[in-house]
């Protein structure tokens, strides 16, 4: 099973960027940009690796990015999550970028999007792995700044294919930011966001409803409304789902507790992805791998969330047809 998931061609519509920064890498950027982070060592960074909830990460998440200064460590950070992908057997992936973390200490934007994007164009030449890019406003932060950030991202436009809504949940819902979604798509931007990790199901509601959201970010709390699964399956909006992240957080005390087969019976456009694997103790194949064990899901199963990933994505009709051709020709394990 595990070799299976390895090669099985699947696509990731959750990741971070920020968050595949590993805890060397995190030295590494500090040390030639002469930063000082604010833990002594590796080890001592990993060991604060250990979350409440949401808000304890984010408190790591955005200490830790201080380490990003230059274009070319944020081509160097893209460009190692794209070698990892690859390997993973992702074909396809989407990737959220939060300027605000960044912008907020003095980063121009362009230095962010112009490291990412060089890294982006790299990996289709060289590891032939497609790719577009999700720029995230971060809600713990005003409406206001969300709206700033969008103008000064207007100018390159032509890097990012749409919008996002990410941080700190609670507290803050998608009805904050319908100005400025209303103004991304009007700027012709797709629309994805976070919604119904820690937020309640009416989160969803109004990132479906106010933000005309195509993509639900996480999403796992919809269980807890019949109206809104009824919706979701019937609209086949997609969620995009990231298992271990989710135990990490204590959104689930164990895997074995985690909704993803629940949903997937209920027949909802479920996929999987690794959200801030440097953090979560893993990227896209083990987070397959440990719903598989954990929840016992059939090779069938796997193609289904495989297959999921690519309908779910930005890519055009007849990539998407190919590449799902390519999971169901993806050969069996044989019996167990």
């Amino acid at each position: 099973m595990r070799n299976f998931i390895t090669t099985l061609p699947k696509a990731e519509l959750h990741l971070h960027i920020e968050g595949t920064l590993e805890p060397e890498q995190a030295f590494e950027f500090a040390a030639r940009n002469a930063i000082t982070l604010p833990y002594a060592s590796v080890e001592e960074l990993e060991a604060a690796y250990s979350f409440t909830n949401l808000q304890s990460f984010l408190d790591l998440y955005y200490s830790v990015a201080s380490a990003l200064r230059t274009e070319r460590d944020f081509h160097d950070l893209t460009f190692a999550y794209l070698t990892k992908a690859a390997a993973e057997s992702i074909r396809h992936t989407e990737i959220f970028f939060d300027p605000q973390t960044h912008t907020q200490r003095g980063i121009a934007f362009e230095t962010v999007v112009e490291g990412i994007s060089t890294a982006l164009e790299r990996g289709r030449s060289e590891l032939g792995l497609s790719s577009q890019l999700i720029l995230c406003f971060l809600r713990h932060l005003s409406a206001e700044s969300a709206a700033q950030t969008l103008q000064q991202a207007l100018p390159f436009r032509d890097h990012f294919t749409a919008v996002g809504l990410d941080s700190a949940e609670s507290g803050n819902p998608p009805l904050k930011f319908a100005d400025v979604f209303r103004e991304a798509r009007r700027h012709g931007l797709r629309v994805v966001c976070h919604a119904g990790e820690e937020g309640p199901p009416a989160y969803i509601h109004e990132a479906l409803d106010l933000l005309q959201a195509e993509r639900i970010d996480h999403g796992v709390r919809c269980l807890e409304d019949a109206s809104l699964v009824a919706r979701l399956r019937q609209e086949r909006i997609p969620l995009t789902v990231c298992p271990l992240s989710n135990v990490r957080l204590c959104v689930f005390e164990t895997m074995g507790e985690h909704p993803l087969k629940k949903m997937l019976e209920a027949g909802l456009m479920v996929t999987v992805n690794s959200d801030d694997p440097a953090y979560f103790g893993g990227y896209i194949n083990e987070n397959y791998l440990a719903v598989q064990q954990a929840l016992d899901l059939s090779e069938d199963a796997l193609r289904v969330l495989a297959c999921n990933s690519f309908e779910a994505s930005f890519l055009g009709e007849s990539e998407k047809k190919r590449l799902i051709a390519q999971v169901m020709s993806h050969p069996c394990t044989g019996p167990a």
